[in-house]
Order: structure tokens, then C-alpha cells, then sequence
């Protein structure tokens, strides 16, 4: 649907200056639409290509602005995306397609010049453009953790092997929305998208994710692409023009052709390693420009990026086997508590304070109580379980894949599995997470050490008048083979450095110091602790 006001003209630079410069940037849902009906009239009735070309390049920050802020409707939401999450989602897709169909345009328009000294720099401009648009497209699919399109690989790929053809691959090209200090080039948009790839970008938060991309926009111009010319000398992963894929592991030599190109990552390999030494002898990331982040999540993300970046496989502590199944996955602390207990939870005082869920139902329903019987609320038992087809599985973890409609899942959220091979629910973390193009999900299942219990914890009581609802929670007992501390698994926000909790376990109950956040998920903390 064409969102373009059949009135909205833009014939010269003018008038579209004077309308970008009242669009109502602080309001980002009405500047989004006036945007992409701004657009949309280049399309429909574009000016000469020069006019095309200056408006699109005024049109790159304000689109930019409102459509970050437009995907925060939908970044870090648990999948299957709600119908106004997916909405906005498609409205962000759509604008990063015109904007690229629109720069498409420009190359049409534009009259061959080759004497024109300023020509390469021209067409070198407006295929970077090209690049980085289509990258976007890929990257919003990243960033909702939604399956690329076909044929995007494709197009990007295409754009590239333009240049390469045109001979302007390193032609500078300056790109406001990435730096004002330094130019950049095709080759660094095209290089820029491949390094997402291969760092595993289903596996990463939304927030590591946009690090990933900054440093790769940053680091793209150390990397260069080559021509296969030494056939005795295969590299470990090849990109092929041809083919609508992302960067891969080469296989056979074989079947090499022509189009396929290998990366030259080693000037990026001394740069991580030079990164990684400034930030261990205490420099922070602000000064060496990775970005306002805490040092320890900076080093722990360029050690993670440090394999796939230099191109050196990563080797698995675990091997995977091929399996099939069915296996069964709870999702939220009150159906992980009852599948693990294999009973609803109870308060254990011997007066139970009522929540306000509690208290609502009691409310509502209290023309039904009996006079004179004690009220209460029965116990849930009925709690959703999802059933999931197994792809794969680990001595520490499971590939499951799902096509049909479910309970929603976020990425790093805490789960409770029970495998197609056994009777009992672990505990485990959505490490990587993504949706298929036709509504199916795949989960990555990162196991959490040793077989859970499920107990009750709170904060031990520090007044003998007053005393916290003990809320659910999990013990993971110590594994001496592997060196595994035991940890206890709490909801968000209960973590507090050297506080003692109180776990009610069976009939009896311990009191536990906290020590250290050994992993943290999105609603849960696993904590070692000290029996006291």
C-alpha cells in the first residue's frame, strides 16, 4: 500500500529541504510516516538524478532516528512477536527497502560520465548506499530474530561484485551515519555484513548485537577480499557471488568457482589482539572507542568475537548428535517450579500472606465462601507445556525446532526441559533463538549444571516481625567431575552481593550466602553461595 500523498510533489532541492526540515522529529511515529510518504514521491516522480541523490542523502538521518526508535517497539521482545510488534517490524523493513530501491533509482537515472573525474566517487557513493540498505535489511532481521529473506545474500552480493566490476571498491565514500572522522568504501559496507554474520548474531543480545555492528563498521576497512588464485591453498571459509548465502565454510575445492572470494582478516586479528591487550592493562573502552560499556563485558565479547573474526574454527567441548524426538519445555518460574516439584508451590508459613492476585480473586469471589471455612485459593495445576521437535542434542544443551503456534520464548530466557530421551525437566538457557519465514521457531538450549530442586527462597529475615513471601526458586547441587560449584537459581532482582537468603527445602529449610552471578539471563540469576 502506497502510503505517498497524491499531492506531495517534489520537484527540486528546495522544496524537499524545506520539507525535511519540518518533519516532527519528536514525535517519531508521525515523522516516520511523513518520511516514508517523502519517499514514496521520489519513487513515484523522482527529479533529475543529482536532486534524487542530494535528497536521499538529507533524508539518511532523520530516517535513520526515527526508525531506531520505531524498532525498540519490537528489539528484545519474546517471540512469536505480538501483531503491533510485527508491525512495526514491517514498517522498519519497509523503509530500509525504499531507501534502497530509491539509491537503485539514482544508478538508473544517472547519465554516464567517465571524463567526469567525480564519477567514480558518484557511483561508488550510490552502491554503497545500496550496501548498507540491504545490509539493513538483514540486520532488522538479526535484531528481531526473524530468518533472512532469500534472496537478500543475493542482492547484497550483486551490489558488490558492481563495484568490484566498476573498479571502485576502495573508492572513499563519506557516510555521515557512520563517521564524520574517516571515509569508508563499498568493499568496508560489504565486509561490515559479513562479520555480523559469522559472529553467531542469533546467539547475541540486542545490545551486544549493535556492538557487534559498530566495531565491525569500525574494523571492516583492515579486512580485503581476494580472488581464489592459489588452488592448493583452500581457505577455511570462501563467500561465492553467485550463490544467495553468506559467508561459509569452503567444503570441498572442488566445486570453487569463479565468483568465489576469501577473506583476509589478519590486519583484524592484530587489531582484536591489540584491543584485548590495551583493555587488560586497564584502558577503558571509552577511550579506545568500543563504546560507553563496562570493561568486562567488552573483553568477554572480543574473546567471543576473536574466532569467527580471524577465521579460526571454534572448537566444540561437546559434540553434537542428530537426534529425533520429542521433547517437552515449561516456560515461566511458576510452570518451571511445578514441573521440577511435580507440585503446585505453597507457602510454607504457617499463615500464608496472600498476594495481590490472590487477594483479587478473594475480593471478586467472596459472595461464594462458606461462613465460618477457612478461605483459600486453589492451587494451579493446569499450566501450559509446549512440545518441540528435536533437532540435535549435547552432553550441555539441545537444538529444538517448533511449527506451530506456542508459549512465547525471549532469548537467554530460563526454561525447563524435559528431553525426548528421559522423564525428568532440566533447567536450561534460550541461547540462541530464531523465527522461520514461515512462523516456525528454533530454540539453542544451554543446559544449566546438574539435576535442579525445586525450593522455595527468600531473604532471611533480619526482624523477628517481619518476614518476606518466600518466592520460587532452584538448587543445583555441586558436580565434582566437572569443578561445578553448587549455585541456587533466583527470579531477577533477588541477587544481593553477600546476602543471605533462606531456602525452604522438603520439610526443613537453609540459610545461604550469596557470592558470586555465575550466569544471568533475562528473569533469572544463578548464584554460587556458601552454606551458612
Amino acid at each position: 500500500m502506497n502510503m505517498a500523498s497524491p499531492s506531495l510533489s517534489i520537484p527540486d532541492l528546495q522544496t524537499g529541504a524545506n520539507y525535511l526540515a519540518q518533519l516532527p522529529l519528536a514525535n517519531p511515529p508521525l515523522a516516520e510516516k511523513q518520511l516514508v510518504a517523502f519517499v514514496d514521491a521520489l519513487l513515484e516522480n523522482p527529479p533529475e538524478a543529482g536532486v534524487l541523490l542530494a535528497l536521499l542523502e538529507q533524508t539518511r538521518v532523520p530516517m535513520h532516528f526515527v526508525e531506531e526508535e520505531m524498532a525498540r517497539r519490537y528489539h528484545n521482545k519474546p517471540l512469536v512477536l505480538s501483531d503491533p510488534e510485527d508491525e512495526a517490524f514491517q514498517q522498519v523493513l519497509g523503509a530500509w527497502r525504499r531507501m534502497g530501491k530509491a539509491y537503485a533509482l539514482c544508478a538508473r537515472l544517472q547519465e554516464p560520465a567517465a571524463d567526469n573525474p567525480l564519477y567514480s566517487t558518484l557511483v561508488a557513493t550510490i552502491l554503497h548506499r545500496c550496501l548498507y540498505y540491504t545490509g539493513m535489511i538483514i540486520l532488522e532481521h538479526y535484531r528481531a530474530r526473524r530468518e533472512v529473506p532469500a534472496g537478500i545474500w543475493h542482492d547484497l552480493h550483486g551490489y558488490y561484485e558492481t563495484a568490484e566490476q566498476w573498479g571502485i571498491i576502495y573508492t572513499p565514500v563519506n557516510d555521515s551515519l557512520e563517521s564524520d572522522l574517516q571515509a569508508t568504501h563499498c568493499s568496508a559496507a560489504y565486509v561490515t555484513l559479513l562479520l555480523i554474520e559469522v559472529a553467531s548474531p542469533y546467539s547475541n543480545t540486542v545490545r551486544n548485537l549493535n556492538l557487534i555492528r559498530r566495531w565491525a563498521g569500525m574494523w571492516a576497512p583492515l579486512v580485503s577480499l581476494h580472488r581464489l588464485d592459489d588452488e592448493y591453498e583452500v581457505p577455511p571459509y570462501i563467500v561465492e557471488l553467485m550463490k544467495d548465502q553468506p559467508i561459509h565454510p569452503t567444503g570441498s575445492a572442488d566445486n570453487i568457482g569463479a565468483d568465489a572470494r576469501r577473506l583476509d582478516t589478519s590486519r583484524l586479528g592484530l587489531q582484536l589482539s591489540h584491543m584485548l591487550a590495551q583493555l587488560r592493562q586497564r584502558m577503558t573502552p571509552s577511550q579506545l572507542g568500543l563504546g560507553e560499556e563496562t570493561s568486562g563485558n567488552v573483553i568477554q565479547l572480543l574473546e567471543h568475537l576473536s574466532r569467527p573474526w580471524t577465521q579460526t574454527a571454534s572448537p566444540r567441548r561437546f559434540r553434537r548428535f542428530p537426534s529425533e524426538g520429542t521433547a517437552k519445555l515449561a516456560v515461566g518460574f511458576e510452570a518451571m517450579h511445578f514441573f521440577i516439584g511435580g507440585a503446585e508451590f505453597v507457602q510454607p508459613d504457617s499463615v500464608s500472606a496472600y498476594s495481590r492476585n490472590e487477594f483479587d480473586q478473594l475480593f471478586t469471589f467472596r459472595d461464594q465462601a462458606i461462613p465460618g471455612q477457612a478461605l483459600s485459593i486453589k492451587p494451579q495445576t493446569n499450566y501450559p507445556i509446549d512440545e518441540w521437535n528435536v533437532i540435535n542434542h549435547s552432553a550441555n544443551g539441545f537444538r529444538l525446532a517448533r511449527g506451530h503456534f506456542g508459549e512465547r520464548v525471549a532469548h537467554s530466557q530460563l526454561l525447563a526441559v524435559c528431553p525426548h530421551d528421559g522423564e525428568q525437566f532440566l533447567l536450561g538457557q534460550a541461547s540462541w533463538l530464531m523465527q522461520e519465514a514461515d512462523g516456525g521457531m528454533v530454540v539453542g538450549i544451554s543446559v544449566l549444571p546438574g539435576l535442579p530442586e525445586a525450593v522455595g527462597v527468600r531473604h532471611a529475615p533480619t526482624n523477628a516481625g517481619h518476614a518476606d513471601r518466600f518466592v520460587r526458586g532452584f538448587l543445583l547441587p555441586p558436580i565434582a567431575a566437572i569443578h561445578q560449584e553448587g549455585s541456587v537459581v533466583l527470579p531477577s532482582g533477588m541477587y544481593q552481593a553477600s546476602g543471605t537468603l533462606e531456602v525452604h527445602v522438603g520439610e526443613g529449610s537453609l540459610l545461604l550466602r550469596m557470592k558470586h552471578v555465575r550466569q544471568r539471563g533475562v528473569d533469572f540469576d544463578r548464584v554460587s553461595y556458601e552454606t551458612l
